[in-house]
Formats: C-alpha cells, structure tokens, sequence
C-alpha cells in the first residue's frame, strides 16, 4: 500500500481505493477507538458479511486493543515521538522479518 492510499484511508475510509473487507474493518475499529458505546453484534456483522473471518475480526480488535492502550499511555507520559525515518526504517524491518 502506498503513502497515497494510506493518507486517503486515514481522511476518508469510505471513498479511497480499498477492499470492502478493509473498509468494513476500519469502521469497525473507528468505533472501537472513538466512540464511548458498546460493541454489539450488529456492529461486527458488517464486516463478517464483506468476507473478513470471525478470527480476522478478533485478530483485528486485538491490535487495535494494543495499539489504543500505547497511544493512551504515550499520552498519558508525554512520550517523544521519533521522527518519520525512523517509523519507515521500522517498517522496513518488520515488512522484511515479520513480527515474531
């Protein structure tokens, strides 16, 4: 995926150039991360019914689980955030060896 696609998915999900298994999971995980409700079965049918697997769904809450509970604690801490050839050269690693 390219920087374009990705800069499109974060302004507006719905309209970029996606698969409709990752728009439906990225709906989902917006109100996982923003929305002060609870998850109902109503909300993962839509991605079950676009072709994501029950364990897709749960691979993809678990993540999203992670990296809310980072973000919040990076707050929280005032962390420093490295700059962006830093997160490129760890993608770069994790896209070469995978995480493990």
């Amino acid at each position: 995926m390219g920087d374009e696609t990705v800069a499109a998915a974060l302004a507006d999900p719905d309209a970029a150039a996606l698969p409709e298994k990752v728009k439906a999971t990225l709906r989902l995980l917006t109100k996982v991360t923003r929305a002060r409700e609870s998850l109902t079965a109503a909300d993962v049918a839509p991605v079950l019914a676009a072709g994501v697997s029950r364990q897709g769904v749960i691979d993809a809450l678990m993540v999203a689980f992670a990296f809310n509970v980072i973000t919040r604690l990076a707050d929280a801490f005032e962390f420093e955030v490295p700059p962006q050839a830093s997160f490129d050269a760890s993608a770069k690693m994790l896209l070469t060896r995978g995480y493990k």
